[in-house]
């Protein structure tokens, strides 16, 4: 079992970066589309952009996971949340504390920035994320819509 280290993104990862969100998107069944890495990537590294890029290092330094992660605000609450948008494990490394340690970390990070909640969504049927999202934190009864722009209901 590995030790990970959850950090945010160099320019040196990526290569190791864009295979794993490849895989993510690959996975979600979105086309492929360099185009969509180019982007993402370039938000990773600018750090002006609402959008956090961390990855989870093993001590030599390979990666074996990324998240991103943006602020939200949450005016009901008046109080401000953290966004898991992408949470990704490397195959290989799929059993080794990947996606716990990127979760443990986002939920330290949050608490440190006086964030009031950690919220991310997943596909109903993913069996195995779900396993592990249940073990650290808790499901919602809400339900999420998309609504395109442009396009009257």
């Amino acid at each position: 079992m590995s030790t990970w280290t959850v950090r945010r993104v160099t320019p040196a990862d990526e290569q190791a970066w864009r295979a794993l969100y490849r895989a993510y998107r690959e996975f979600y069944e979105m086309p492929d589309d360099e185009s969509a890495l180019d982007t993402v990537w370039s938000w990773a590294l600018d750090p002006a952009h609402e959008v956090e890029a961390w990855v989870a290092a093993d001590t030599d330094d390979r990666l074996g996971g990324l998240a991103h992660v943006r602020r939200f605000a949450r005016p009901l609450a008046a109080s401000t949340g953290l966004y898991l948008d992408d949470l990704v494990t490397h195959p290989d490394r799929r059993r080794e504390g990947v996606g716990t340690a990127i979760l443990e970390h986002v939920q330290r990070y949050a608490a440190a920035e006086g964030l009031t909640v950690v919220r991310w969504i997943t596909a109903a049927d993913n069996a195995r994320a779900r396993a592990l999202y249940d073990q650290h934190a808790t499901a919602t009864p809400w339900v999420t819509y998309d609504l395109a722009p442009g396009v009257e209901a």
